[in-house]
C-alpha cells in the first residue's frame, strides 16, 4: 500500500541534515549511529505541513512523522506545535486512539519553524476513493459505509465525553460564552481574509450571529473531525488513530459536530465539495447527515433539534478555513496548486451555508 506521500514541495523542504542533528542530542534513541533521514511530504493537509521522515540505519529502518506550521502564517493557536503536541500527549495518556508524540522542538532556528515528531501509524485514510478491495463487491461497499458511518459518529460521540476536567485539558479554552465567540471570530477571520466579494458569506455571518442558540455543555471538541482525519484498519472496521488536533479545545460539541456534517458530502450536493476530497460519503451505504443527526443525539443523549443552526456554521466555518488558504496562495506563499480552486470552493460553501440556515435543515 502506497504511503500517500511526495517529492518536497517548492518552499517546504526540511533540511534533513539538521534535523538529524538535533535528533542526535533530543531524541538519540531514534538515530542510532550512521543513521540518516529520508524526507518526504503527506500532500493533502491543507493546513499545518506534515512530512514522512524515515530513519535508516544499519538494522532497518523506522517511520516517524514531523508537523510544522506552513510559511505565512500569523502566529495563533491552530499553528501552535507545542499546543498540539501537549494535546496528544495528553489525550494518549488517557486511551484515546492518537498517534503517540515523540519530541518537540520550539526553535525555529532548526528547521525553520517549531515542530514535532510523532508516531507513524501504519492504516488507511480515505480520500478520494475507496481501497480497491471494496470496489468490487457493491454489496460488501455498501454493508462496510454503512458500518464505517456509525464507527464516524461513534467515534466523535466518544470523543465528546472524555474528562477534561482535570489539566491540561481543562485549561485548553474558554467554554463560557462558546458559540458566541466563535461565531464572531470567524466573521471577523473571514473579513481579514477576503479576497473576493461572496455575499453568501456575509449573509451567513450576519445570520449566525443573529439566531445563536444557548451552549449546550462543555466537551473536548476537535475542530476538525472529518473523515480523512481518521487512520483506519484496512478492512475499515476501527479507528486507529485521529490526526490534526491543531485546532482543539473546550466547549460546545454541537458545534463540532457542525463542522463533521459540513465535510459530510451527499450525493445531491453541488460537485465542486469533491474537491475537498471528500466524496466517499457520498456513496450508497452510508448515513446521511440527518441520520448522522439523530444517531450523534442517540449515542450522547443530547437535544439536537438546533442542528440546521450548527450545519449553517460549519459550513461557514470551512468556507473561512478554505478562504484563509486561498489568501495565502493569491499573496503568493504558497505553491500548492490545490489551492487555486478554493476561491470557488469558498462561493459554494458560502451559499450552502445560506441555503441551510433558510430551509432549516441539514
Amino acid at each position: 500500500m502506497s504511503d500517500g506521500t511526495v517529492a518536497l514541495r517548492e518552499g517546504e523542504q526540511v533540511d534533513a541534515d539538521a534535523l538529524l542533528a538535533w535528533l542526535a542530542q533530543a531524541r538519540p534513541e531514534l538515530v542510532p549511529a550512521g543513521a540518516r533521514l529520508l524526507i518526504r511530504q503527506f500532500p493533502a493537509g491543507f493546513s499545518n505541513l506534515t512530512y514522512r521522515v524515515t530513519v535508516e540505519h544499519a538494522h532497518g529502518q523506522q517511520a516517524i512523522v514531523l508537523r510544522r506550521p506552513p510559511r505565512g502564517v500569523k502566529a495563533g493557536i491552530a499553528h501552535d506545535m507545542g499546543r498540539e503536541h501537549g494535546i496528544l500527549t495528553a489525550l494518549n495518556a488517557r486511551g484515546v486512539p492518537v498517534p503517540k508524540p515523540l519530541a518537540r522542538c520550539d526553535d525555529a532556528a532548526v528547521i525553520g519553524a517549531p515542530f514535532y515528531l510523532m508516531e507513524h501509524v501504519n492504516g488507511v485514510i480515505l480520500r478520494g476513493s475507496l481501497p480497491a478491495l471494496f470496489t468490487g463487491d457493491a454489496a460488501a461497499m455498501t454493508g462496510t459505509l454503512a458500518a464505517l458511518s456509525r464507527t464516524f459518529v461513534q467515534t466523535l460521540a466518544q470523543l465528546h465525553a472524555v474528562d477534561v476536567s482535570v489539566e491540561p485539558l481543562a485549561s485548553l479554552g474558554r467554554p463560557d460564552g462558546y458559540v458566541a465567540r466563535q461565531v464572531q471570530g470567524w466573521t471577523k477571520r473571514w473579513l481579514a481574509s477576503r479576497t473576493d466579494a461572496v455575499p453568501a458569506l456575509d449573509w451567513a455571518a450576519a445570520w449566525l450571529d443573529a439566531h445563536r442558540p444557548p451552549d449546550r455543555g462543555t466537551t473536548l471538541v476537535h475542530n476538525d473531525f472529518k473523515l480523512d482525519n481518521l487512520v483506519l484498519e484496512p478492512d475499515l472496521s476501527r479507528v486507529r488513530a485521529i490526526l490534526d488536533w491543531e485546532m482543539a479545545t473546550i466547549g460546545d460539541p454541537l458545534m463540532d459536530l457542525g463542522t463533521s456534517l459540513a465535510y459530510w458530502v451527499e450525493a445531491g450536493d453541488a460537485p465542486i465539495f469533491r474537491a475537498l476530497g471528500l466524496g466517499i460519503t457520498a456513496l450508497p451505504g452510508n448515513m446521511t447527515r440527518a441520520e448522522l443527526v439523530q444517531a450523534y443525539g442517540a449515542y450522547r443523549g443530547v437535544d439536537v433539534s438546533d442542528a440546521p443552526f450548527y450545519y449553517a456554521f460549519g459550513l461557514f466555518k470551512v468556507a473561512v478555513i478554505a478562504q484563509q488558504i486561498y489568501a495565502r496562495h493569491v499573496q503568493g506563499l504558497t505553491s500548492d496548486p490545490r489551492f487555486a480552486v478554493l476561491g470557488a470552493v469558498v462561493k459554494a460553501l458560502g451559499v450552502a451555508a445560506q441555503q441551510a440556515a433558510e430551509r432549516g435543515r441539514v
